[in-house]
């Protein structure tokens, strides 16, 4: 199984992403250029981390117009797996794929650092090779990372058990500290904090490739 990485002008974690797929999990990917419209037969499509367009205007507002990001959009809405990290994060939201938005972090600077988090309740196969309340250890890099949403739909992500992460001690002031969400399918999943960066023993953490592993399954 082949897992499809989106480039955008501005990504700049598409190059660590590839390396914990292939260099250290033996995953097979493959870089997909925003401007195409062929997923070319990737089982599985990872909107990494960066700065897409600069984050001119909102982060992930004009790269949700990216035409291959229709195609990413058929692909999840026929069950296929899709992981949105950081920036990708933030575009899934301003797709409509998920609910609610990144906003400006709470102290209004740039977070880079560590971060516990604990593994959620829900069915998503992203996290199925974690135990519900597991505490694992993920960088988080982010300026506008503080996840909202209103109060109705925070109670229907808690009901349907769609939060995936969340931070042990609130680095941003996302709502109920929130560090990633799930659609209701359990197939479409955005998180702030970065698992590529916690997959090589030689950088300090592993924590992240069980959730990367689950891309394919």
């Amino acid at each position: 199984m082949t897992v499809g990485i989106v480039v955008f002008p501005g990504s700049n974690c598409d190059r660590d992403l590839a390396w914990a797929l292939e260099g250290i999990l033996e995953i097979p990917c493959k870089f997909l250029w925003h401007a195409n419209k062929d997923l070319e037969g990737a089982k599985a499509i990872v909107l990494p981390g960066g700065f897409s367009y600069g984050d001119y205007l909102r982060c992930g507002a004009l790269a949700r117009f990216a035409p291959l990001l229709e195609e990413v959009r058929k692909f999840a809405d026929a069950g296929g797996p899709v992981l949105g990290i950081c920036n990708g994060f933030q575009i899934l939201t301003e797709m409509g794929l998920l609910p609610g938005a990144l906003t400006r972090n709470r102290d209004l600077h740039f977070i880079c650092e560590p971060c516990n988090l604990v593994i959620g309740q829900g069915k998503s196969k992203f996290i199925a090779n974690y135990q519900p309340n597991e505490t694992i250890n993920l960088p988080i890099a982010h300026g506008e990372g503080r996840y909202f949403c209103n109060s109705d739909t925070h109670e229907l992500l808690e009901q349907n058990n769609q939060v995936v992460l969340r931070y042990q001690a609130n680095p941003n002031g996302s709502v109920g500290n929130i560090a990633g969400i799930s659609n209701k399918t359990g197939n479409v999943v955005g998180m702030m904090p970065h698992p590529e960066r916690a997959c090589d023993p030689q950088l300090g953490g592993t924590d992240g490739q069980q959730l990367l592993r689950a891309l394919v399954g």
